[in-house]
């Protein structure tokens, strides 16, 4: 018996195993995990809740990539709604420097409500 053979129905190419030819299947390269939190928060919820989209990404190797690209988008969107409430709000290096007690409430509320939009847009979808 041949020790590789090659199937052109499917263009897989097979090794023998003992009695049997196993499929020479390689996985694809994938994109270094450096996601953080809002790309594990994703990851859970498609785990849990999605479970078709979330086997679909990882059997084609594109989870770690979505779950990178999610986090980008999401710390993107949080800089940019921080900055945007804060300068909406008033919220300025003057107040931080005069009365840091009212500065920090304030940041600590935008904080909140910026994370609260970007899980709600960009993580829980």
């Amino acid at each position: 018996m041949k020790k590789h053979i090659y199937d052109d129905n499917n263009g897989l190419s097979y090794t023998l195993h003992g009695d049997y030819y196993l499929p020479d299947l390689v996985l694809p390269e994938e994109e270094p995990v450096t996601y953080g939190k809002y790309g594990m928060l994703r990851r859970i919820f498609l785990k849990e809740y999605k479970k078709g989209i979330y086997s679909l990404l990882l059997t084609q190797g594109k989870l770690v990539e979505h779950l990178n690209q999610v986090d980008r988008d999401a710390n993107d969107k949080m800089e940019l709604l921080v900055r945007q409430m804060a300068k909406r709000q008033g919220v300025t290096e003057k107040l931080k420097e005069e009365n840091q007690m009212l500065w920090v409430g304030r940041m600590n509320n935008i904080n909140n409500a910026a994370e609260e939009i970007v899980l709600k847009e960009l993580v829980y979808v």
